[in-house]
């Protein structure tokens, strides 16, 4: 088996051909990757609809636990990938929920959950669009062009025709009007979790962590279209690691900002955390003030670095020894309504060990958990009392030819038959100020809550 390529000329409106194909699919996936703050519109999209999908709790009941699986799963593939260009592929394409900690520091995760712990889908064919070059063209796995992979290739570009046809003709592809009348409940009241973050600094004052990641939660009751918000969050929050994954009665929509894994091919691994946050100023100088506030934040910038320490030690645990090193150091990176300060920390993974090891030696993040981790984690496992589910884990692919990219599910809405629900939170420190660190809670869910019409 290879991964066969058809190239396919001419421009494509994705959102309409993914409607048209995949719309209905029980199971689909649109992921985009591309380059930090440059947006989907400089990266490439993969979309299409995955041949079966299996839970966490579904690989459990097999007598499995997940990285197990996942390492076996990874084993079995044999697939020569040397005619797919650089990116996704084909391979498993999913999330971990932030409670896999149970899995990768051994603690309780004693909160009942929503959603599926792991969720992960076979994709075997994929239509690929690259937004920079404007080039296209479909992926698939097989021996060559032939029997049924030429009549879905054929259906694929026949209905891809249909669409540019249909948009000659004044066809339109738009969002369904937003709502306004759905409930909106926050899991805390500002004052509660005011309250929660001074214990988060009693317990810095301790010495029992020196940051702490605190996150709430937004529910919103209703039923919802989720491809149609999905449409509204990418054009109003774009993206270099978007994604809308669809199976098993859950969808996840993410604009999120911050990268947690990239393992190449050739045993490269890197991290991108984010720690530091300002608002979009108003006009051009308002902008740059908010820059330079956030850049020279003595608050700011030791969270940041605090992470950084932390995702190096994590990454030491499966790098060659001297190989970890922080590439770049707070930089700042801007986004439609947000400043973020970024830093960048990489390594070469030990011969015998893969992106498996990677990724359980990584997880969760720690700008979503804080610093020590195993002890952040306990603390707020207590503090949040509740499970944060998707949100917090981690989203992306793990393609056939070893690469992974992975993204912090943050920026997020998941959806399923009873509503939707969004977390969110911030990274706590002895100078933290806590109206302000509510305020950031805020600002971290609006285009959220406005891509559901709240």
């Amino acid at each position: 088996m290879r991964v066969l390529t058809w190239p396919i000329a001419g421009a494509i409106d994705p959102e309409a051909v993914f409607e048209t194909l995949w719309g209905d699919a029980p199971a689909a996936f649109w992921l985009d990757t591309g380059a930090a703050g440059g947006g989907p519109a400089a990266g490439v999209s993969y979309l299409g609809a995955a041949s079966w999908s299996i839970t966490a709790e579904e690989i459990r009941e097999a007598g499995h636990d997940v990285f197990s699986w996942l390492r076996a799963e990874r084993a079995r593939w044999d697939v020569d990938t040397s005619d797919a260009p650089e990116g996704f592929s084909l391979g498993l394409v999913g999330w971990l929920g932030y409670e896999m900690y149970a899995d990768t520091l051994g603690l309780a995760a004693p909160h009942p959950r929503r959603y599926p712990e792991a969720l992960f889908m076979r994709v075997d064919r994929a239509l690929a669009i690259d937004h920079g070059t404007g080039e296209a063209r479909l992926l698939a796995r097989g021996s060559e062009w032939s029997g049924e992979l030429a009549e879905w290739r054929d259906g694929v570009l026949a209905a891809i025709d249909r669409v540019r046809a249909e948009a000659g003709a004044g066809r339109a592809f738009l969002p369904t009007p937003a709502r306004d009348d759905a409930p909106m409940r926050w899991r805390y009241s500002d004052a509660d979790y005011e309250a929660r973050i001074r214990a988060c600094q009693q317990a810095i004052a301790d010495g029992d962590a020196y940051v702490l990641c605190l996150t709430t939660e937004v529910a919103v009751d209703g039923d919802f279209a989720p491809w149609d918000v999905y449409r509204r969050l990418r054009r109003g929050s774009p993206s270099h690691h978007g994604a809308y994954l669809r199976a098993d009665g859950v969808a996840l929509l993410s604009a999120s900002p911050e990268q947690f894994l990239l393992v190449t091919p050739d045993g490269l691994a890197a991290t991108k955390p984010i720690k530091g946050t300002r608002p979009r100023g108003a006009t051009p100088e308002a902008d740059a003030a908010l820059i330079e506030e956030l850049a020279t934040s003595e608050k700011e910038r030791a969270e940041n670095v605090m992470i950084v320490d932390l995702m190096r030690n994590d990454l030491s645990r499966v790098c060659e020894v001297g190989s970890v090193e922080v590439s770049k150091l707070l930089d700042v990176e801007t986004y439609p309504h947000v400043h973020q300060l970024v830093s960048t920390v990489r390594g070469r993974v030990r011969d015998g060990l893969d992106a498996v090891d990677v990724i359980r030696s990584c997880f969760p993040a720690g700008s979503m958990t804080g610093a020590p981790k195993r002890s952040a984690v306990s603390i707020l496992t207590r503090l949040e009392a509740r499970s944060r589910g998707v949100y917090s884990g981690a989203f992306g692919y793990l393609g056939y030819d070893g690469r992974v990219d992975l993204a912090m599910t943050i920026r997020s809405i998941v959806i399923d038959e009873t509503g939707a629900t969004i977390g969110t939170g911030g990274g706590i420190t002895a100078l933290s100020v806590p109206s302000e660190e509510v305020e950031e809670t805020r600002l971290k869910a609006a285009a959220l809550l406005r891509a559901l019409g709240v």
